[in-house]
């Protein structure tokens, strides 16, 4: 049957719906799309395989999968999506190319910098386009309605999930980062129960210790919110709320920057709100105060 995807967003969240039943190469292919989607514009069939260590054919059949022809017609739809001129990550990626090739850009201390910053600014713009509004006010509600709010994140990962950890603690609500110090995530998991929240940072290199985390939270009947660069991983399909984020590539490196951005704003976004409820509750209680002592100075 063939079928017809209006958006890339579509074509992802079909995918996504469908990534248990594909076969482990076809799901290979599926995330690297996911997290190469800023470039499937230029990126040729030999590329995809080559980097998901199949043979072309097989992403032939991920195309086929989807009602395509073959590669081609994918490669159209976000062709049709995206012009490089609507893309700031790729043309920030040209001028970067540009520069390095006319001398512009070295290796030395201060031409690596130039690069990290150009390609971090391309990333920025491209995921201030892509921002899912109901997801993020879906998980500013999580935050704000859990009783205890546990932040897990490893490796690459771990770093943003400090800075989160430690931007809540600014709120009134206990908050845990598990770090597993000395291999205790299932102790400091234990009393993680209904009604409290596990913020699941997960980023590439994905880490079998985050999944732990998100099956115990999600078992104990924890909700969960996951942050990470791909919604085909175990902690995005296990969770309430998933914010996906494109970060920027620099000499064989993924940046953190868009994670950090999203952190600081998820942050910002939930203390408004408790700041929003607590001027309401002190409103409520001057009112009544005034009316315990006055009936008469609370009427309107």
């Amino acid at each position: 049957m063939t079928e017809r995807f209006e958006t890339v967003d579509d074509f992802l969240r079909a995918v996504r719906e469908r990534y248990e039943t594909l076969p482990k190469q076809l799901q290979t292919i599926a995330k690297h799309v996911e997290l190469n989607r800023d470039r499937m514009i230029v990126t040729r069939i030999t590329d995809i395989a080559r980097a998901c260590g199949v043979q072309p054919s097989a992403v032939t059949r991920f195309s086929q999968r989807f009602g395509m022809s073959g590669f081609s017609e994918l490669q159209v739809l976000f062709r049709n999506a995206f012009s490089a001129s609507a893309i700031p990550s790729i043309n920030c990626a040209r001028r970067v190319r540009s520069l390095v090739q006319s001398g512009g850009i070295g290796m030395d201390a201060g031409g690596v910098l130039r690069r990290v910053l150009l390609a971090n600014q391309g990333a920025n713009e491209d995921f201030a386009g892509r921002v899912d509004d109901r997801s993020l006010r879906a998980a500013v509600e999580l935050l704000h309605d859990a009783d205890q709010i546990y932040v897990v994140g490893v490796r690459r990962s771990h770093a943003a999930a400090c800075y989160l950890a430690y931007l809540l603690q600014h709120i009134s609500k206990p908050i845990h980062l598990v770090d597993g110090f000395g291999g205790t995530f299932a102790g400091q998991m234990r009393s993680i129960s209904r009604g409290d929240l596990l913020v699941a940072v997960s980023l590439t290199p994905y880490a079998r210790e985050t999944r732990n985390c998100v099956r115990i939270g999600a078992s104990r009947g924890a909700k969960i919110l996951a942050i990470t660069d791909t919604g085909m991983g175990p902690e995005a399909r296990a969770a309430n709320v998933q914010l996906i984020v494109n970060e920027a590539s620099v000499v064989f490196f993924r940046s953190l920057t868009n994670t950090l951005c999203l952190c600081q704003a998820l942050f910002i976004a939930a203390a408004t709100r408790f700041q929003f409820d607590v001027d309401s509750r002190w409103y409520t209680e001057m009112k009544e105060a005034e009316a315990d002592a006055d009936p008469a100075s609370a009427r309107p």
